[in-house]
């Protein structure tokens, strides 16, 4: 198992390197610069789509649910334990200056996003139960010039979506619920995963519109929640502010920089600052991987041209609101190079739970701890419909989906009582191989994303 393991991660190593880093931030200038970086002079336009009143309406246009309940299934999704776990790991792997490699890899996401959600919109089916179906891989089956390349390429980006549902999903989220209850509240595993179980069936069984109606009301509740405590944390610790922002620009830049924290130093270079603010970036707000367009696809609308800027807002909200708070908290407070009993460094929750102690004292780990909780079971219930997706493309009907839920189901358990540093570098694997088959999917179909999003500009004006 050691062994295993240890292959795995580097493996996890390798797919996660300096290639897929500058193919990923690549796909995204090469995109921006071709759409006349239309993403971000718009995103106040997009932030309307989405603020607006006519997002939350049915539309006359096909799809199961609304814009805005598409956007909360894919924020859901995203919004996890990478905005808590995902930042701090990033900040001391990487320093305070892979904060701002995080922002600046959101900015090239904004063109990904909208792409992959804007095609997937635009060549979704529906199946024989007259439910919406869309995602990368129906986008490269229905719109590749060579079909059966398009036939393989949505094959493979399905399985791989698959297991990735599975893992980042599912198991991962449950492993963190269930470790966050446990050291904070003393709850067991079993029981912890016994009733996230039950919840995730209670919100899957009916399929994305049930699934909706609880992202709908739990991703922005859980979002205020969070915010408003990391704000706090902030507030408290004011005068370290520019310090810390200091200390985030230097780094993100340097050869060689260090930071002090409480009992300890950081010392890091700008190659891993921009290696871990991407890798980090991306495992949060998930441009570039595709998984977001299978939820785009479920809206009930007409126009993928503006529905893919509805998307794209999930890059906004998940990295530069929901991470930089994060991070500008951890930056703030003092807790970056602190190291526990043993002398080693603190990081993942633990790291953002000294942080908000600073502000809270021990009710800084039970916010956290409710946090994880809510973002992560917010992800199992997502991923669920896009991991249901991804099946039902493999085995073409969808009655055969109800053997997903009930294995999905199974898993969240699992997770849940299980040790699972083997799967969490399986999922980080698995959501590289979902990147490589997408990016080319959109790169292939620039051409089509920038005469769409050319059309809608006129529209606009």
């Amino acid at each position: 198992m050691e062994k295993a393991a240890e292959v795995l991660r580097r493996i996890d190593d390798i797919v996660w390197g300096p290639a897929m880093i500058i193919f990923i931030l690549g796909t995204g200038i090469w995109l921006m610069v071709k759409m006349r970086f239309l993403p971000v002079r718009n995103l106040g336009y997009a932030l309307k789509c989405v603020l607006g009143r006519d997002s939350r309406m049915k539309e006359d246009g096909d799809g199961d649910i609304s814009s805005f309940s598409s956007l909360m299934t894919e924020l859901a999704a995203t919004i996890g334990t990478g905005n808590i776990v995902g930042v701090a790991t990033a900040m001391v792997l990487g320093g305070p200056g892979a904060l701002l490699w995080m922002m600046l890899s959101a900015l090239t996401g904004f063109s990904t996003k909208f792409a992959e959600s804007m095609l997937s919109v635009k060549y979704r089916v529906v199946n024989e139960q007259g439910e919406i179906s869309g995602g990368p891989m129906y986008t490269m089956r229905q719109a590749f010039p060579n079909r059966k390349m398009g036939q393989l390429f949505g094959t493979l980006f399905a399985v791989f979506a698959v297991f990735a549902s599975f893992g980042i999903g599912n198991m991962t989220q449950s492993n963190s619920i269930a470790a966050a209850m446990k050291e904070t509240f003393g709850i067991s595993e079993g029981l912890t995963g016994l009733a996230a179980t039950l919840f995730a069936i209670f919100a899957i069984l009916g399929g994305i519109k049930s699934i909706s109606r609880v992202t709908q009301i739990l991703v922005p509740c859980m979002a205020v929640f969070y915010m408003a405590g990391a704000l706090a944390v902030i507030i408290m610790n004011l005068e370290n502010l520019p310090g810390g922002i200091a200390a985030i620009v230097t780094m993100a830049f340097s050869p060689r920089a260090a930071a002090g924290g409480m009992g300890g130093t950081l010392v890091v270079s700008a190659q891993q600052a921009l290696r871990w603010g991407v890798s980090r970036g991306v495992f949060s707000n998930e441009a570039g991987l595709g998984a977001a367009g299978i939820s785009a696809a479920a809206a009930n609308t007409d126009d993928p041209v503006r529905q893919g800027y509805i998307s794209m807002t999930g890059v906004f909200f998940d990295t530069i609101v929901i991470c930089l708070v994060t991070g500008l908290a951890l930056a703030a407070s003092g807790v970056l190079g602190m190291t526990d009993g043993s002398g080693e460094l603190v990081t993942g929750s633990a790291l953002t739970i000294a942080a908000f102690s600073t502000t809270f004292g021990n009710w800084g780990g039970y916010l956290v701890s409710i946090g994880i909780a809510l973002f992560a079971f917010a992800t199992i219930i997502a991923w669920e419909y896009q991991g249901e997706k991804a099946f039902e493309f493999l085995v073409k009907k969808p009655k055969y989906c109800i053997v997903y839920r009930f294995l999905y189901a199974l898993a969240v358990f699992l997770g849940a009582t299980c040790a699972l540093d083997v799967v969490w570098d399986f999922s980080d694997i698995m959501n590289a191989l979902m990147a490589v088959p997408n990016l080319i999917c959109v790169l292939l179909l620039s051409k089509t994303v920038t005469d769409e999003i050319m059309k809608h500009q006129q529209r606009i004006k």
